[in-house]
């Protein structure tokens, strides 16, 4: 039987990245955006087979049998990656926006019982279904703006059942390609006696449960005083790498927690915040494979110093930007903020920007060869842009998207291939 081939043609310019993709997206110029001109991409059973100007379109590729997607002259970049959410919960946190403007820290709130802990209560006492209607919602809300790949992290339950509903949750979600991660170690929880006795259960019970459900193949834990410092984070990080987790790491977001060295040691896919590291760290970070992940609408709402973005890419660190989503330090799905942010306070340009939304996020997801570029063999995602690439990252609140396909297949507006 043959395969299903699409042909996508009469694109303005084709952003390709393949330049970014030879270099593992780190130093990234213009010239590694890969423009051409009157392209085309022709994409089998979700693969892009080949993409170049349509008029160098080889005949012996099949193409003329293939379904034409006319694209009206309009501007084809890969589809962003958004790898760092928490896009599963339950509840709201907007008396603590209140309480920031007034004065208190973080850590005031969290020790008064607010912050992680205010949304645990409400994320158990949910449903399933409660959660993954919402879920949904909002992973409809990333793939207006051209997401097609999102990351959902658990650590709103703390509860073994808990954590696997709301990795469940995240299972759910039609459309977009949706990386779970476990985070159960995301805060201390009410009943427990420490911090060392939750991370026991942990480990002995959560991480075996959820590497043998298949609920995620990914974990995370936030490593700081008050919640998981180095001690606990290295004991966590060396029983998940013994059963074959990828690893991700909250890493020195409140203060210099020695997230980063961690993550670094462990060959963590990406240390994540990265606002206290000093330039040891930085060098570091560059010298690995670990993709530093940087949240800048979390800095913006906590008003916290932005992380050392520019001394990151100029050393030679791979860079991925993304939202943060959640309903505390930042309660915004809004990625032309994080691009802005990243644009006009960590000193990014655009092609930076660019590039840490897309194939810096794959890196960070463990994709780097899968998504974020548009070469043969990568998945056939696409961001079709109303306007040209230069107006991307420029106004608070307009993605020029008008249309996103995820493995060659159209996502609308609800988030449906068809």
């Amino acid at each position: 039987m043959a395969k299903r081939r699409r042909l996508f043609r009469n694109i303005g310019e084709c952003l390709t990245l393949a330049g970014a993709a030879v270099k593992e997206a780190r130093r990234a110029t213009e010239a590694d955006l890969g423009i051409v001109r009157k392209a085309a991409i022709l994409e089998e059973a979700g693969r892009i087979v080949w993409v170049g100007p349509e008029a160098r379109l080889p005949k012996g590729l099949g193409a003329a049998g293939a379904r034409e997607v006319d694209l009206e002259g309009h501007v084809v970049m890969p589809a962003l990656v958004e790898c760092h959410t928490h896009l599963v919960f339950a509840g709201h946190r907007a008396d603590e926006f209140e309480l920031r403007n007034r004065g208190a820290t973080y850590q005031e709130i969290a020790a008064k019982g607010g912050g992680i802990l205010a949304t645990v209560k409400p994320t158990r006492k949910a449903s399933l279904e409660e959660l993954s209607r919402s879920a949904q919602a909002r992973a409809d809300v990333f793939v207006r703006q051209g997401v097609a790949t999102i990351e959902s992290k658990s650590g709103y339950a703390l509860t073994t059942a808990g954590e696997m509903k709301m990795l469940a949750a995240a299972g759910r979600i039609r459309g977009p390609r949706v990386v779970r991660t476990y985070l159960g170690p995301h805060a201390i929880p009410p009943e427990a006696e420490s911090a060392g006795a939750y991370l026991e259960r942990v480990i002995s019970t959560d991480l075996p449960r959820v590497k043998a459900e298949g609920a995620a193949h990914r974990v995370d834990i936030f490593v700081e005083e008050g919640y998981f410092p180095e001690p606990l984070a290295r004991r966590y990080l060396e029983a998940a790498r013994r059963l074959g987790f990828e690893l991700a790491v909250h890493a020195d977001q409140l203060t210099r927690s020695g997230g980063a060295r961690l993550a670094v040691e462990f060959g963590a896919r990406s240390a994540e915040h990265l606002i206290r590291i000093d330039d040891d760290d930085v060098r570091a970070l560059a010298g690995s494979e670990t993709t530093s992940v940087l949240l800048p609408a979390a800095d913006l709402y906590l008003r916290c110093p932005y992380p050392p973005a520019r001394a990151l890419l100029d050393a030679g660190a791979r860079v991925a930007i993304a939202t943060d989503f959640n309903p505390g330090s930042s309660p915004t799905q809004s990625v032309s903020l994080v691009g802005v942010l990243s644009r006009l306070e960590m000193k990014m340009t655009l092609p930076e920007t660019i590039v840490a939304y897309t194939l810096g996020g794959a890196y960070a997801l463990g994709l780097g060869g899968e998504l974020g570029a548009l070469t043969a063999g990568r998945s056939c995602d696409l961001a079709v842009l109303g306007s040209g690439w230069p107006d991307l990252f420029y106004s608070v609140g307009e993605m020029p998207i008008v249309q996103v396909w995820r493995g060659g297949a159209r996502l609308n507006r609800r988030s449906s291939a068809n």
